[in-house]
């Protein structure tokens, strides 16, 4: 059982910065992919970003791609999105999940995954 917690979250105005990190419990293997979701009022929860804890591999939603970056630290077992160039629609519940199995394909569609986090609110004033 690996657990997530997200943390980075908070209030930024538009055109601003903010950093997510993920720390998981333990080591996860080198095949687990990481994702990053989020979910507005209203709206269904996407994922926005996903790396295989690897690093071979990087997927963005086209919505993000240019501003926002994963990364992963395995001295730290966290996963980091860096957003950069926020906008008022990034408004959401951030949230990092793992899929165990690695299944590449299903990740970047936002499926499969086998543990998640609680959630960080990312807020973005105009």
């Amino acid at each position: 059982q690996v657990q997530l917690v997200e943390s980075g979250g908070g209030l930024v105005q538009a055109g601003g910065s903010l950093r997510l990190s993920c720390a998981a419990s333990l080591r996860t293997s080198s095949w687990y992919v990481m994702g990053w979701f989020r979910q507005a009022p209203g709206k269904e929860r996407d994922v926005v970003a996903a790396i295989r804890w690897s690093g071979a591999s990087t997927y963005y939603a086209d919505s993000v791609k240019g501003r926002f970056t994963i990364s992963r630290d395995n001295a730290k077992n966290t996963v980091y999105l860096q957003m950069n160039s926020l906008k008022p629609e990034d408004t959401a519940v951030y949230s990092c999940a793992a899929d165990r199995d690695g299944n590449w394909p299903a990740a970047i569609r936002g499926n499969g995954y086998d543990y998640w986090g609680q959630g960080t609110q990312v807020t973005v004033s105009s």
